[in-house]
C-alpha cells in the first residue's frame, strides 16, 4: 500500500472508530460518574490497554486467522509487509466470505436504527420509516434470503457468511439491549456493586459495542496492523471523550446518524466486495468523511439555532 493510502485508512479507521462508539462513551461515562477516583483512574488507564489491543487487535486477528487457519498469526499479522504469494493467495480466497459477513451485520445494524431506535431526524425520510417499524423484521429477512440466494450462485462459503454476519447482529444486538437496561441499575446510588464489578462490567460493554467498529474496519482494509493502530487511536480517543468531553458530543444532535449512514454505505461496500465488485481502498475513508462531515455541520447549524 502507498503512504497516502496508508494513512487515508488509518484516518478512516479513527473517525469511523469515534463515531460508532458515541453511545459507549456515554454509557462509560454515567456509570464512571458513580464510581471512586482510584476505579475511575484505573479504568481510564489500565482498561484502554485492554480496549486497544485485546478487543481492537487481538479480535480482528481471530476473525481474519478463523478464515485462513493454513496461516499462521504471525504471517497474518505481518501481511502489510510481506510479498509471500501464498499468504496473499489465501487472503484473496477468504476475503469475500468477510465481506459478506460483515457487510450483512452493518446493513442489519442501520436497518435496525432506522427502524426502532429513537433518534433525532437529521432527514425527513426518516419520520416515515419510524412510522413503519413494525417492517425492520420482514425487510431484514427479505433482504438476508435474497442475498444468500444470489451468494448461493458464486459459493455456499459467501453464502454462509451472510448467515452468520445475521446471527452475529442479532446476538449483539440482544447484549447490547441488556447494557442498556443494566446501564440504569448500575447509575442509582442503591445499585449494590462494587467498583470492580462496575470495571468488569464497563469491559463487557465495551467488547459488545466494538463489534460494530471491529467488523466496520474490514471495509476499510483487512490488514490487521492498520485496523489496530486505526481503531485503538479511536478508542483512546473514545476514553477522552469520556472523561472530559461527553456533554459537549451530546450537543451534537447528528452526529449518531452520521455514524449510522457511514455504517450504510460500509455495509453495502462490503456486500459489492463480497459478490466480487472491486471496491477502491479508498472509497470507505472518503464515504465516512463525506458522510460524518455532513451531520456534524448539520449538528453545528442546529446549536446555533438554538443558541447554544
Amino acid at each position: 500500500m502507498q503512504v497516502l493510502s496508508i494513512v487515508l485508512t488509518i484516518l478512516g479507521l479513527s473517525l469511523f472508530e469515534i463515531i460508532s462508539s458515541i453511545d459507549n462513551a456515554i454509557i462509560n461515562a454515567e456509570v464512571l460518574s458513580k464510581m471512586g477516583h482510584k476505579a475511575r483512574r484505573w479504568f481510564l488507564t489500565w482498561g484502554i490497554v485492554f480496549a486497544v489491543f485485546v478487543v481492537r487487535g487481538f479480535l480482528p486477528l481471530i476473525i481474519v486467522w478463523f478464515l485462513n487457519s493454513n496461516l499462521n498469526p504471525i504471517e497474518i499479522f505481518t501481511m502489510l509487509f510481506s510479498n509471500d504469494p501464498r499468504v496473499a493467495n489465501s487472503m484473496a480466497q477468504s476475503a469475500p466470505i468477510l465481506f459478506m459477513g460483515g457487510g450483512v451485520f452493518l446493513l442489519f445494524l442501520f436497518l435496525h436504527w432506522i427502524f426502532l431506535e429513537e433518534k433525532n431526524f437529521g432527514l425527513h425520510i426518516e419520520k416515515k420509516f419510524q412510522k413503519w417499524s413494525v417492517w425492520f423484521y420482514a425487510v431484514s429477512s427479505i433482504l438476508l434470503c435474497i442475498i444468500v440466494w444470489k451468494a448461493l450462485k458464486i459459493s455456499p462459503a459467501i453464502a454462509f457468511g451472510a448467515v452468520v454476519g445475521s446471527t452475529a447482529f442479532f446476538i449483539t444486538h440482544g447484549f447490547k439491549q441488556n447494557a442498556e437496561a443494566q446501564e440504569e441499575k448500575i447509575v442509582s446510588s442503591n445499585s449494590g456493586l462494587s467498583d470492580i464489578s462496575k470495571i468488569l462490567y464497563l469491559e463487557v460493554i465495551d467488547m459488545t459495542f466494538s463489534i460494530d467498529g471491529v467488523l466496520g474496519a474490514f471495509a476499510f482494509t483487512l490488514l490487521v496492523p492498520l485496523i489496530l493502530v486505526g481503531n485503538g487511536l479511536g478508542a483512546i480517543i473514545v476514553r477522552e471523550i469520556t472523561i472530559s468531553n461527553v456533554d459537549n458530543i451530546k450537543k451534537y444532535a447528528y452526529l449518531k446518524n452520521g455514524a449510522m449512514y457511514s455504517i450504510l454505505f460500509l455495509g453495502i461496500c462490503m456486500i459489492l466486495d463480497g459478490f466480487g465488485m472491486h471496491i477502491p481502498e479508498w472509497l470507505s475513508p472518503v464515504i465516512t468523511f463525506m458522510v460524518v462531515g455532513f451531520f456534524f455541520m448539520k449538528s453545528k447549524i442546529e446549536l446555533k439555532k438554538s443558541g447554544n
